[in-house]
């Protein structure tokens, strides 16, 4: 329920039917726990589940966020990483560099949003809906810097375990780069740090050239 404060600010009221249906958000995103991305942890022992992933880009953004652009709201940025893939539970996660299941990917990620932010209250919905969507237009420097991290993180992943998902699947430095082109266009730092571990790993031998 929408209320209004005595300066006629609206505040949301607790109601009984609010409260369930935050929880039975709140308990539908722990799926994101099961769901398996494509590279490893660091040491390489297993893979990566969303919800770890997308802790670690929240760290990544308190700890990074110097290099983001003068003036980046830290705070949606960081709100923007924790629910970025929760559409995956839903429709799964699409490898990159699998260029038939990013072809629909959009569409997929589209209907997951409308169903499981649908799950909130309608002025939760709209807000995390709309953050949501920010960050996959890129055309704020608070999404171009979350998508940023979020391409960072798996090539570091793969550079520390020796080519990781680049080795396995065949994967050119290329094909790499056109990654870190979206790092380099939220964060000049960032992408230039990339584009010297692509160097490094082509150097290295677990990055075919």
């Amino acid at each position: 329920m929408i209320t209004r404060d005595k300066v006629g600010r609206v505040t949301t009221a607790p109601t009984h039917e609010r409260l369930r249906s935050q929880i039975e958000f709140t308990l539908e995103i722990d799926k994101l726990k099961r769901i398996l991305r494509r590279n490893t942890l660091v040491d390489g022992s297993r893979r990566e589940n969303d919800a770890e992933h997308s802790w670690h880009l929240g760290m990544m953004a308190l700890v990074l966020g110097e290099h983001a652009p003068p003036g980046t709201d830290l705070d949606k940025v960081i709100a923007m990483l924790l629910i970025h893939d929760l559409v995956e539970i839903d429709a799964g996660d699409t490898f990159i560099y699998d260029t038939a299941a990013v072809a629909d990917q959009a569409e997929r990620e589209r209907a997951a949003a409308d169903r499981i932010f649908g799950l909130l209250p309608e002025d939760q919905t709209a807000r995390l809906r709309a953050l949501w969507d920010e960050f996959e237009e890129r055309r704020t420097p608070e999404a171009r810097f979350a998508r940023a991290l979020d391409r960072l993180n798996p090539l570091l992943a793969n550079f520390h375990t020796e080519g990781g998902t680049w080795a396995r699947h065949q994967i050119n430095s290329a094909q790499v780069l056109r990654n870190v082109a979206l790092i380099a266009e939220g964060s000049e730092t960032l992408g230039a740090y990339a584009t010297e571990l692509v160097e490094q790993a082509v150097a290295k031998g677990i990055l075919a050239p």
